[in-house]
C-alpha cells in the first residue's frame, strides 16, 4: 500500500488518492510496526501539503516524529529506517505550502545530517536549491545545485535528476545572471554524457 501511495503521489501526482493509501497502509501497520506506520504517516503529511492543508500537514508530521521515537531495533522494517526522512520529508511539505524559508532551515539541517554521497542527500540538495530560488538567493542556488550536480554525476539518483532540474527550470528568471549560465551549462553537458 505504501508503495502505491508513491506511485499515486509521485507518479500520478495524485494527492488524494495518494493520501487515501498512506492512511491505509498507517491503519494496517499501527500494531506491527513503528517504521511503515511512521512512514505512512509521513508521506500523509506530504499528500496534506500538496492539498495546502498546513494544519494537517504540520499535525501528521508530529505524528510521524511520535512513531519514529518509539521505533525499536526488532521492529519488522529497521532496515527502511533512516533518521534524516523526517527532515527531508518535512522540507519538501514546507515547500509545497510556499514556505521556502521555512523549508530552507529544515533542509539545511537535513543536509547536514547527511554527510554522505548517497542518492538521498541529492534530493535534499535539490529541495534546498529550490528553497534558495524560491527566496531569490541566487548565490545559494547555485552553489547548492553544483553541489547536487556532484552527487548525481556519482550515483545518477533518479529523483535528485528530477529535482535538480527543476530547479534549474526555476532559476531561468536569473538566466542573465552568469553564476546562473554555468549551473546551465554544467546541467547541459550532464545531459550529453548520459
Amino acid at each position: 500500500m505504501l508503495r502505491k501511495s508513491f506511485v499515486a503521489l509521485y507518479g500520478e501526482k495524485s494527492a488524494e488518492a495518494g493520501l487515501e493509501l498512506t492512511i491505509e497502509a498507517e491503519r494496517a501497520t499501527d500494531r506491527f510496526s513503528d517504521v511503515i506506520a511512521g512512514l505512512a504517516t509521513l508521506h500523509s503529511a506530504e499528500a496534506n501539503a500538496m492539498l495546502g492543508r498546513r494544519a494537517e500537514c504540520e499535525r501528521l508530521l508530529g505524528a510521524a516524529e511520535s512513531r519514529f521515537s518509539r521505533i525499536r531495533s526488532d521492529d519488522p522494517a529497521i532496515d527502511l529506517f533512516s533518521p534524516t526522512q523526517l527532515g527531508r520529508l518535512a522540507g519538501s511539505c514546507y515547500l509545497f505550502l510556499n514556505d521556502a524559508g521555512r523549508a530552507e532551515v529544515v533542509r539545511e539541517e537535513t543536509a547536514r545530517g547527511l554527510q554522505d554521497r548517497s542518492k538521498a542527500r541529492s534530493v535534499v540538495l535539490g529541495n534546498l536549491t529550490l528553497a534558495f530560488v524560491r527566496q531569490g538567493k541566487v548565490e545559494a542556488a547555485t552553489a547548492t545545485l553544483h553541489q547536487a550536480i556532484d552527487l548525481i554525476e556519482l550515483n545518477w539518483g533518479g529523483g535528485g535528476v528530477n529535482i535538480v532540474f527543476n530547479a534549474a527550470r526555476e532559476l531561468r528568471a536569473w538566466s542573465a545572471v552568469q553564476m546562473v549560465r554555468d549551473v546551465h551549462d554544467r546541467l547541459f553537458a550532464l545531459m550529453t554524457a548520459a
